[in-house]
């Protein structure tokens, strides 16, 4: 199974960045899809996810509103479109992948993932 992860990049307070994750390996329509990151000094914190089939998404508070989730299941991909960002959000971000057997409200749970990419690099400069 590989999680790659790519779309990161340096961008202005205000700006915008898309994510993406390509899955191979897996069959991956029977996965929930997630983002989480991680800043310098701090543990790694749920962004957002979505589930197997499309149809679900969860955000982080700080994520709600400015971040949207997606997936293609067609290209085994999923993708995190960032809008607004913030000095703040910038972080390594992961791609993860769990099997659908777990329900919504343990998404943000980190060990509920059984697959992760190897992450990119978000910085924003304020």
């Amino acid at each position: 199974v590989q999680l790659q992860a790519f779309g990161g990049g340096l961008v202005q307070a205000g700006g915008s960045l898309r994510l993406s994750c390509a899955a191979s390996g897996l069959t991956f329509a029977n996965y929930h899809m997630a983002w989480f990151r991680q800043a310098p000094g701090k543990e790694r914190e749920f962004v957002a996810a979505i589930n197997a089939n499309g149809k679900s998404t969860y955000y982080s508070n700080s994520a709600k509103g400015r971040f949207t989730v997606s997936r293609d299941n067609a290209k085994n991909t999923e993708s995190l479109q960032m809008n607004s960002l913030k000095p703040e959000d910038t972080a390594v971000y992961y791609c993860a992948a769990g099997p659908s057997t777990f329900i919504s409200y343990y998404f943000p749970n980190s060990a509920n993932y059984n697959y992760w990419g190897q992450g990119t690099q978000v910085t924003v400069s304020s």
